[in-house]
């Protein structure tokens, strides 16, 4: 990608809202992934769950100060109880480091800088303790580190006079947030970053939600990160596992995209407005996703017998008029009927 083209991408995308965005020519096949959940548990069937799950917007709400995007107890609780039971990874365009500062679990994988800095693990996929996994560090990028570094001084120094703009840097990546700034000053701050790339032109820009994210032009993006997890895990083209990916962001789409080619896997978009996305799924918000990611533990751990004996489980879950009682009733009772993704 020529440093013209990316420039030209971030004056267009600091200038709309994709929050509010309401491009739905899929929206009309992504349903609720609560009212649709007997559809993915029947899809389930015989196969290994592996859970992936962005943090800005899914585990934590968007706040104004990034800094500030701190995950709830009860969530934190929930996402650790899932990863005893399930493979589980955050994949996040924040630094793995931060990552890890704001979660604080040694449970699960980490990938930070938009799957560009991943812990993995060479161990056995049924191995999800710290003590017992090997850890291998993956960084694709690892080249870019000082250009990285070199370029978020100067983006922090030229937007030093744009109100409300901050940078931050992910170590492999550059976030420059416009949450806080002035709509009037959107653009001047699109024309700061590309004054910055002129000088950079293996450094690409793209947008997400109200930030300009500055990374390396190389062929690796979120979707390369589940695939590289999930050969790491011994998952590679296997029939026998499903994928799901749970995230709000554009970046989270190049996941979704892999999870629909590989046909069995599931992505679910959170989003208070339909869009256009490759998820087949939706959430609302990440009170929604607290809402789910019990339901997959207690519902799977009976389907796939992980702890039945430790669980008592009401099969009746009514959320905005939605019951999907019956349809997870109705899979208990006969196993037919799994979407094919």
């Amino acid at each position: 990608m020529t440093t013209s083209s990316n420039r030209e991408n971030a004056k267009m995308d600091s200038g709309s809202s994709d929050e509010d965005s309401t491009d739905n020519s899929r929206a009309s096949i992504c349903p609720s992934a609560i009212c649709s959940f007997d559809q993915i548990v029947a899809s389930a069937q015989n196969k290994k769950i592996v859970l992936f799950l962005d943090y800005d917007g899914t585990l934590s709400p968007i706040v104004n100060d990034p800094e500030k995007a701190f995950m709830s107890p009860e969530m934190r609780a929930t996402v650790k109880n899932v990863a005893k039971h399930f493979p589980t990874a955050i994949v996040s365009g924040r630094s793995r480091d931060k990552v890890f500062d704001f979660v604080k679990l040694t449970e699960i994988y980490y990938a930070g800088s938009h799957g560009m800095d991943i812990l993995a693990s060479t161990a056995d996929s049924d191995s999800t303790t710290k003590e017992t996994r090997e850890a291998k560090l993956f960084q694709p990028a690892s080249e870019f580190l000082t250009m990285i570094t070199e370029v978020s001084k100067s983006l922090i120094e030229v937007t030093k006079a744009i109100k409300g703009a901050t940078v931050e840097n992910n170590k492999f990546c550059v976030s420059v947030h416009y949450r806080n700034v002035d709509k009037k000053n959107w653009k001047l701050v699109a024309q700061v970053v590309n004054n910055v790339l002129q000088d950079f032109p293996s450094l690409k820009v793209s947008s997400g939600r109200k930030v300009l994210e500055v990374r390396p032009t190389i062929n690796w993006d979120k979707g390369k990160a589940v695939e590289f997890l999930l050969h790491s895990l011994g998952f590679d083209d296997s029939e026998n596992v499903l994928p799901i990916y749970i995230g709000d962001d554009k970046t989270d789409e190049d996941a979704f995209k892999v999870l629909r080619e590989r046909k069995n896997g599931c992505g679910i978009l959170v989003s208070h407005v339909p869009k256009k996305t490759e998820a087949f799924f939706r959430l609302k918000d990440p009170s929604e996703v607290m809402i789910l990611l019990p339901l997959m533990l207690n519902i799977f751990a009976v389907v796939l017998l992980i702890m039945p004996s430790q669980l008592e489980i009401d099969f009746v879950i009514s959320l905005n008029n939605c019951h999907v009682g019956d349809g997870i009733s109705q899979f208990l009772g006969e196993t037919e009927g799994a979407i094919n993704f």
